[in-house]
């Protein structure tokens, strides 16, 4: 019998590769706050190849999946919040300086994989704000290849 899982626990983690093109296994800093994750699933397009000769349907061969651009994950503003995305950026640039990747994974409790994607962060910015409400901030990842599914890293 199944088990479903929930999304209590679930943590989305970063780590830059220390030989570049080799994901890293270890070493991954958490990033605190998230309180939603993009959906990391893509279909492909659909590429209509229907010829004159079809009488009732029209038919199709797969195309180019997506990876969707830039993705927001939203999070809880907070200085710490702020100062581990000030740190993400730093290692982001500092590897991408000597073409080495950032990693992100997402655990998620009850699986015995996590996903890894690599992708390149942007800056944060400041949210929109309104009265009496939780200051969230949404932060975008551009994914830079398909997300893998391997074993949890350690730490």
């Amino acid at each position: 019998m199944a088990i479903y899982l929930s999304t209590i626990g679930v943590h989305l983690k970063y780590a830059v590769e220390a030989t570049a093109g080799t994901r890293p296994t270890s070493g991954y800093t958490d990033l605190v706050g998230v309180k939603s994750i993009p959906a990391l699933t893509s279909a492909p397009d659909n590429l209509e190849t229907t010829t004159l000769n079809e009488t009732e349907y029209k038919t199709y061969i797969p195309g180019l999946k997506d990876l969707g651009g830039s993705l927001g994950f939203t999070f809880n503003l907070s200085q710490d919040l702020k100062d581990a995305w000030d740190a993400l950026m730093t290692a982001y640039q500092t590897g991408a300086a000597t073409n080495k990747e950032t990693w992100f994974e997402v655990v998620v409790p009850g699986l015995t994989e996590s996903l890894f994607f690599k992708g390149e962060p942007s800056a944060m910015g400041l949210p929109e704000m309104g009265v009496n409400s939780v200051a969230e901030v949404e932060n975008s990842i551009t994914p830079t290849a398909a997300p893998i599914w391997a074993a949890k890293s350690t730490t």
